[in-house]
């Protein structure tokens, strides 16, 4: 599936259930492992895994097998691995204590890396 139509896919399986505070990171000149991350927001651990079974379910509909799902068992973050989408669903708590969007935005791209002599 491309890219744009799985964020599309994986947006509008949070809006369904009233995800909240839906922000797409384009982490894509940050790291290997994926290109986009999108971190929501649930009002209480059962909204947080309603909203990451919806995820799972469309996903799976749409032909898309997650390639992991983490955390569902306390539901304060769980996170979605799509490959080219991972979608983090968080808890307002959790989501200002860890700062993803803060953190990704902080560090230094592949780019800058490796005209400083990091990874190649």
């Amino acid at each position: 599936m491309h890219i744009e139509s799985l964020k599309t896919l994986a947006v509008d399986a949070l809006e369904e259930l009233k995800g909240q505070d839906i922000a797409e990171l384009d982490v894509s000149s940050l790291t290997s492992v994926t290109d986009t991350m999108l971190v929501a927001s649930g009002t209480s651990t059962r909204h947080v895994a309603a909203l990451a079974d919806n995820v799972v379910e469309k996903a799976k509909d749409a032909g898309v097998r997650p390639l992991g799902v983490e955390g569902h068992a306390g539901a304060d973050w769980v996170l979605i691995d799509l490959g080219d989408v991972v979608v983090h669903v968080m808890m307002p708590d959790a989501r200002r204590l860890y700062d993803l969007e803060r953190l990704w935005a902080d560090l230094p791209s592949d780019v800058e890396e490796e005209g400083r002599g990091g990874r190649a």
